[in-house]
């Protein structure tokens, strides 16, 4: 498979030679879902937006590249360039010896950001841990040659995704090495939080011989809620069977196969805190699990559970937390993760006597160390040699003029695969995930990857911290239990020059939020198309719509009779929402219709509930893309 090629062609672009790429931008941003039932109460649910954006990259002149490092190559004496590798924060020498077989390198730990701006030019690739922030400006210091930023670790806070993606710098980090390390951690602070090991070693230690007051509780029997069930989560829920106890686990998008074999029953998340007699949590921090236990979650939890954090520190209301402490429904927490690192000096939940904390050393053991760092160096080795990685985090690289042509119907399935993924209700997740293609063109003229990709990016983003891209989707699906199938339509028009007429998504075995979207073969089924080169939707369900998806989105499914784009219209009007698009959809006259509604505004809770007070419509759902 070819190297990594740019993915959005430059608007600013002039006549370049061929092998000029063009850069992608991947933005962030953070809309919001609500869906709503009428008559039957609603819920609000946050998803991630990610936009797909284009970013010069303007050519460097070869006077003003940064000069190559030379070494010698092979007994013939013939010189080469090779490699310049920065190691900015400690690596073990597993990790450098992989590097060094490859590429010059050389250790600079503890550079002020004064220093690192003023040296990363003559690197190619840059290796940090988390105490070096990767700017733009480091990025920009790079001046074109720095290729490869090698994050130590699995978060890659430190680093400035949209930037680097715009310099054409790939970023890789190492996810799966310091994966037992945590696990045992978990494992370790869960066992010393049931027999108060870290409060008897202090009393014990300043002269207090207190036997009666630390007796602890036992973990055989106990029901164990993993909340999280991806890598790190399995592997405590192996150690918890066997230790005695009945593992349960939510993650709406784990593999319940995986679940079975491992003998943990997935359950929902209410379900799940309210069963418990500990809770461990493995989540990552996007916004839908920001501070999601909180006073209401805590409410519902058994009096005397107890609580073991080494995931994200944010996915906990820390204040909630030492309230739900001193009134005794948590009897004990353990934390590895804090919400600020570190945490202050003052914090009432790390002097709270019923909290166990150790300062985030979840990946802190020798043998997890030297994973970390011989999973980087082939990660960033592999980059340097133009290897596509499963580990890349920002944006793949495809031909410009391919990138050029696919441009819409990339941003139409990536769009296609959001509004799939907020209709799915249930705890059951998505499965069966299937993306028709009708075309005119032929297996050979037509390179559907990146589209898969883009669906695949839609549906698992918003749900999970994971950066879906065209080097790490299908492992990403395939991680995720996400069986995705494509099929073509042949489309036969003697003189169509786009390269689709349409995508349509189906998702098979899932409940949805909103009926009106499920096909008559059981399966919720979106359909769009490009249209004067923006996204239309153009498919729910069995209904016919035409609606830009651009801003906000309305759907509302109702007995089809007159009056009603004008009663919707109105409610919207009163409270100055503007209506940008309207099309109605139906099967039968004077039987259900879909109305979809395009606005440029959010309406608030108030507006929306009239909407759904309107005797006519039997549901709707409100999408921000």
């Amino acid at each position: 498979m070819a190297a990594s090629r740019a993915l959005l062609p430059s608007p600013h672009a002039t006549a370049t030679p061929a092998r000029a790429r063009a850069r992608l931008a991947a933005a962030a941003a953070a809309p919001s879902s609500l869906t709503f039932a009428a008559r039957r109460g609603g819920a609000r649910a946050r998803v991630v937006r990610c936009a797909i954006l284009s970013s010069p990259a303007p050519a460097k002149a070869a006077e003003e590249q940064p000069t190559k490092r030379i070494s010698r190559a092979g007994s013939n004496g013939a010189l080469r360039p090779k490699p310049a590798v920065l190691v900015a924060e400690k690596l073990s020498e597993a990790g450098l010896a992989v590097l060094r077989e490859f590429a010059d390198v050389e250790c600079a730990y503890g550079m002020s950001p004064a220093e690192l701006l003023a040296k990363v030019a003559q690197f190619d690739a840059l290796i940090v841990r988390s105490g070096t922030k990767v700017t733009r400006e480091v990025l920009e210091a790079g001046r074109g040659r720095l290729r490869v930023v090698g994050r130590a670790g699995v978060g890659i806070d430190n680093v400035d995704l949209q930037a680097a993606t715009e310099a054409g710098c790939l970023v890789v980090n190492a996810p799966t090495a310091n994966t037992v390390a945590a696990a045992e951690h978990g494992i370790a602070l869960l066992a010393s939080m049931a027999r108060n090991v870290s409060q008897a070693d202090a009393a014990l230690k300043a002269g207090k011989w207190q036997r009666n007051k630390y007796v602890g509780v036992s973990l055989v029997g106990k029901t164990l809620a993993i909340m999280g069930f991806g890598k790190v989560g399995s592997e405590v829920a192996r150690r918890a069977k066997g230790l005695g106890m009945h593992v349960i686990a939510h993650d709406p998008y784990a593999p319940a196969d995986r679940a079975r074999a491992i003998g943990a029953e997935l359950v929902s998340f209410d379900e799940a805190i309210t069963r418990a007699d500990f809770i461990s949590l493995h989540m990552p921090l996007i916004p839908t699990t920001n501070k999601v236990f909180n006073d209401e979650s805590f409410g519902k939890m058994k009096t005397g559970v107890r609580i073991i954090n080494v995931a994200r520190g944010g996915v906990i209301d820390e204040d909630a937390l030492v309230r739900a402490l001193d009134s005794g429904k948590v009897a004990q927490a353990a934390l590895d993760v804090f919400t600020v690192e570190p945490p202050a000096k003052d914090s009432k939940l790390v002097l709270h006597e019923n909290v166990t904390v150790t300062p985030h050393l979840g990946a802190s053991t020798v043998e997890a160390q030297e994973g970390v760092a011989i999973e980087i160096a082939e990660a960033v080795v592999g980059a340097l040699k133009g290897e596509l990685a499963a580990t890349a985090v920002n944006a793949p690289m495809v031909p410009a003029e391919v990138m050029s042509e696919l441009a819409p119907y990339v941003s139409l399935a990536e769009k296609l695969g959001r509004l799939a993924v907020q209709l799915v209700a249930g705890e059951t997740g998505i499965k069966g995930v299937k993306v028709v293609y009708t075309t005119t063109r032929g297996p050979d003229d037509l390179d559907t990857r990146l589209l898969r990709a883009m669906v695949t990016k839609g549906i698992v983003e918003p749900v999970s911290s994971t950066f879906v891209n065209l080097v790490n989707a299908d492992y990403t699906a395939k991680q995720r239990g996400l069986r995705i199938a494509e099929e073509r339509v042949s489309h036969d028009s003697a003189t169509a020059e786009a390269p689709l007429e349409s995508i349509q998504v189906r998702l098979s075995q899932v409940q949805s939020k909103f009926a009106g979207a499920i096909s008559d073969g059981g399966d919720i089924v979106l359909e769009g198309r490009v249209k004067y080169g923006v996204p239309h939707l153009t498919l729910v369900g069995p209904y016919e719509v035409d609606v830009s998806l651009e801003g906000n989105l309305i759907l509302c499914r109702q007995i089809d009779q007159p009056g009603m784009i004008g009663k919707v219209g109105n409610i919207l009007g009163q409270r100055n929402v503007n209506i940008s698009f309207m099309s109605v959809g139906r099967t039968f006259r004077g039987k259900q219709a879909i109305m979809a509604i395009g606005v440029d505004e959010e309406p608030n809770k108030e507006t929306l509930d009239k909407i759904g007070a309107i005797p006519a419509i039997e549901e709707f759902v409100f999408l921000e893309l």
